[in-house]
């Protein structure tokens, strides 16, 4: 068979008429729109007749050089005949013309992204034929007008405006206002002139035979497949190219017949809050494209919407009571059979409704919520449906202040969408200018070229960060996240002049202290003030949650190094700390001397007694940690980055730290000189510092042992601090470590006559790491994997650097996701999987978690779930989204066992 067809070799598939060769089960074969509209048909509701040219006809198009498998017209044509017989119509008949409309329908919907042709089959014949069947000549030839103006667009790629433009000079010249005040000898002017258009753009006449329109109409929805938008859409919404697109062909029925006639579009429920009330909007005496188009403003679907917005033209509800109230009987009968809120297109020709789609509608993060419980009530749905209906990712729109969408706004700049929330504030431009005004109780919002670890503070104090430069898993992004801080990263036309501080963007100018709002979910910057919505999270978000609850397998902990931050993840629903960074304790102003002193210092001695200064500080963060916890397990990874990272770098910031702390400049700049690394992120970190200096891992041991003593005695409450070993290589290193962190913390237990269980155990991080877990696993009691790291070390590949060139890859499909982003299964997800197994057999109860950005990220969480790791861990704000996404791996693992069973 030609085109590689594979095993279906019907291409063809019939519906209408109170029946249909397909059904809803059907849409890999037959699309979103072809399945529903057979299932429809079987349900017995008014479905025009029509055929569905299935995706493989599409696959096998494009494998085919654009050429369809033999045999397929023969089919297109019975088919075409079964539909005319039912309608009482020939296609291509002078006298009595059967006419279609020709619609895209692909697995996924993807509202507006392909291509659709109405009131095909018209030509100067038939449009006559067509104005005596219907006693309407101004209806027959603004349906000609219709077709002649979408042909030309769609199939034969003349731009719409010209139409547009021709219709609006006719209108102008004759003191005409709406399309409706056009009468049929209007409409055949305007056609003339539309022919002409055609003639003139393409060098030939309008096609007039109704085979050839129909053929062309069928290559322009395949065509549409690969068109930019579908491409882009499907990037954005992961849909596989080899997917391709069904063609629907269907018997037109027409909602611009006159004042009983219409088109609409209906939800069963309100897409955006998800109460249990029709939605939608009708117009009379039009067709589909003039709902969507925004041509014409349309009317409510029922009084009760019109009241509510004030607006005076009637309701469908009381323009057509018949048709309105046959609608409200399907829409019941649809929500039953498909258990979900559906989205509606229908058309009532002269009194009759017709239903042209039905599929589950779009709707915003808390109407998802609100229909799933609602459903679940109403004993439509069980508690794991609902929780498997509901998006993890869009429940970032709901723990965030979002922008009031009544608000008025001024965008000034467009950047990439790092981190949702919503906030306004004053600009600055310095991490410690930030810190500095949020002291003083002043909102303000960091705008940088980029940030780096120094910039922590400022970060934390700042409502919001904006940054020049940076991907969606840079620095900047990723500290944003595991703050809350709402983050727009990647805007390029930002131009920041430091002289004078300020920033300009597209010839406008902002100073240092004027006020922006920062969108970090949608990556928009706007001038001034913009109202915000606070986040409302009891109710039905709550309910969900406790049902997802129930449902999980896999523990959901937090990443956390404040007392804010452990607080907000407890509220989160976090059931333990997965990662707290011991070095962004050491960023603080008031911590940052006695840290540099350490690193200055020329031996042992000189670092003792700088860390004998950090040791209470320390030791009061862990307090601090151990007590909003309450006896919920906390993993403490001892320090990480190069030194080099807590100096200052340019000579300015060198003297002005030498003056703040007394230091001696040339001292300062000469060991920073002497700590430069080429390739830092694989040079002096990590646990390398451990063996290098072990004094340093000592002071954090006695700091978190001591704590965990103390908080235990207060609260009568046993603590249990993981204590976590970083960047481990080889399983000497993590001997070495442990050795010295059991031996600190039998000291400490000695002089405070005190017990204490903790447990030491490593991050796995490193390739090398992964493929030796069987020995590590000998002196480790967890694993936790650093996959941020892991992936970084996997592909070679720089988290900061590779923003610039990321973009190149997922265009080219090289990547099919960012892999900083979604775990790389084949490749970082095999380590995963090769540890877990050898440490496993090692140590058979060894706890197993993950830490990198990867633990909020639904379809990782999915793999890790499989993998049988016991937890994930996150940013605070990410934790509802973790816990949704573990209970969706342990429900869809669950159904998988019992159908293979």
């Amino acid at each position: 068979m030609a085109g590689g067809q594979g095993a279906t070799t019907k291409r063809v598939y019939a519906f209408g008429a109170g029946k249909s060769e397909g059904d809803a089960s059907m849409k890999t074969l037959l699309g979103g729109k072809g399945a529903n509209l057979a299932e429809m048909s079987n349900l017995g509701l008014p479905v025009p007749p029509g055929f569905t040219i299935t995706t493989e006809v599409c696959t096998a198009y494009y494998a085919n050089g654009r050429a369809y498998p033999a045999g397929l017209e023969a089919e297109v044509d019975a088919a075409l005949a079964r539909v005319g017989a039912l309608v009482g119509k020939a296609f291509g008949d002078a006298t009595n013309p059967l006419l279609v409309s020709v619609r895209s329908g692909a697995r996924a919907s993807m509202p507006g992204m392909m291509d659709t042709v109405l009131n095909l089959g018209l030509n100067d014949a038939t449009v006559e034929g067509l104005a005596t069947l219907s006693g309407d000549p101004r209806f027959a030839y603004d349906s000609y007008r219709r077709f002649i103006q979408m042909y030309s667009n769609v199939v034969l790629g003349v731009d719409h405006h010209q139409f547009e433009e021709i219709l609006e000079s006719y209108k102008e010249e004759r003191d005409l206002f709406l399309d409706t005040e056009l009468q049929a000898d209007d409409w055949k002017s305007v056609i003339a002139k539309y022919k002409s258009a055609v003639k003139a753009a393409l060098g030939r006449d309008f096609p007039q035979d109704p085979k050839e329109q129909l053929w062309g109409a069928i290559g322009a929805v395949f065509g549409s497949w690969r068109n930019d938008r579908a491409e882009v859409y499907r990037r954005l919404h992961g849909i596989p190219e080899s997917w391709g697109t069904a063609v629907n062909v269907q018997a037109m029925v027409f909602g611009n017949m006159g004042e009983t006639s219409a088109t609409g579009v209906a939800f069963t429920r309100d897409p955006s809050t998800g109460e249990n009330y029709r939605y939608g909007e009708f117009l009379i005496n039009a067709q589909g494209e003039d709902v969507v188009a925004g041509i014409r403003t349309p009317q409510t679907l029922t009084k009760r919407a019109r009241e509510a917005m004030g607006e005076t033209a009637p309701s469908m509800e009381e323009a057509m009571p018949a048709a309105f109230a046959s609608l409200t009987e399907i829409f019941a009968k649809l929500e039953a059979h498909y258990r979900d809120m559906q989205d509606i297109e229908f058309t009532v020709q002269q009194g009759k409704l017709w239903m042209l789609q039905t599929r589950s509608g779009k709707r915003t993060a808390k109407a998802a919520l609100k229909i799933a419980v609602d459903m679940c009530r109403e004993g439509r749905i069980s508690e794991a449906e609902a929780v498997m209906r509901i998006d993890p990712y869009s429940l970032d729109q709901l723990l965030h202040p979002t922008l009031d969408p009544k608000a008025p706004r001024d965008l000034l700049l467009s950047g990439l969408p790092a981190s949702p929330g919503a906030a306004s504030g004053e600009v600055v431009f310095s991490a410690d200018e930030a810190e500095r005004l949020a002291q003083d109780g002043r909102k303000v919002i960091l705008v940088r070229v980029e940030t780096s670890p120094e910039d922590i503070h400022g970060m934390h104090a700042a409502v919001a960060i904006v940054t020049a430069r940076g991907g969606m898993t840079s620095h900047a992004a990723v500290v944003a996240r595991g703050m809350g801080r709402p983050c727009v990263c990647g805007a390029g036309d930002l131009k920041i002049a430091s002289d004078d501080e300020s920033f300009s963007v597209a010839g406008r100018k902002v100073k240092k202290g004027d006020l922006i709002t920062v969108d970090g979910a949608a990556g928009k910057v706007f001038a001034g003030r913009v109202a915000t919505i606070e986040p409302e999270l009891s109710g039905d978000f709550a309910t969900l949650m406790g049902w997802a609850d129930k449902a999980r397998r896999m523990r959901v902990r937090a990443n956390a190094e404040t007392p804010h931050d452990a607080k907000v993840a407890r509220q989160f629903g976090a059931e333990g700390i997965g990662l707290c960074r011991t070095e962004h304790m050491f960023f603080d102003v008031g911590r940052i001397i006695a840290v540099r002193e350490m690193i200055l210092a020329e031996d042992r001695k000189g670092r003792e007694a700088a860390l004998s200064k950090l040791l209470p500080m320390q030791r009061s963060d862990f307090e601090e940690i151990f007590r909003v916890m309450s006896g919920l397990p906390v993993t403490i990874r001892l320090l990480d980055p190069p030194l080099h990272e807590f100096l200052p770098h340019s000579d300015e910031e060198i003297d002005e730290v030498a003056r703040a702390s007394g230091m001696d400049a040339g001292k300062l700049k000469d060991r920073a000189h002497k700590l430069h690394e080429f390739n830092p992120m694989l040079g002096h970190r990590g646990c390398r510092l451990g063996v290098s200096f072990p004094e340093i891992y000592e002071m954090q041991t006695r700091a978190i042992i001591e704590a965990a003593v103390n908080v235990g005695a207060e609260t009568g409450e046993p603590i249990t601090p993981e204590i976590m070993i970083p960047l481990v290589a080889d399983v000497k290193e993590l001997q070495m470590m442990k050795n010295s962190v059991d031996a600190v913390a039998a000291a400490v237990l000695a002089e405070r006559k005190a017990r204490l269980s903790y447990l030491v155990g490593t991050m796995i991080e490193l390739p090398r790491a992964a493929l030796t877990a069987d020995a590590i696993a000998g002196h480790a009691e967890f694993f936790s994997f650093g996959t941020n790291d892991l992936t970084q070390t996997t592909f070679g590949l720089s988290r900061d650097d590779s923003a610039s060139f990321l973009p190149d890859y997922l265009r080219a499909g090289i990547f099919e996701k960012d892999p900083f982003v979604t775990l790389d299964q084949a490749g970082v997800g095999a380590l995963v999987k090769i540890a877990a197994e050898k440490g496993r057999k090692a140590r058979p109860n060894l706890k197993l978690g993950i830490c990198g950005e990867h633990g909020g990220d639904p379809a990782s969480i999915e793999f890790v779930d499989g993998v049988g790791l016991d937890y994930v861990s996150c940013s605070p704000y990410r934790t509802p989204i973790a816990r949704l996404a573990a209970a969706q791996a342990s429900l869809a693992a669950t159904q998988k066992k019992s159908s293979l069973h």
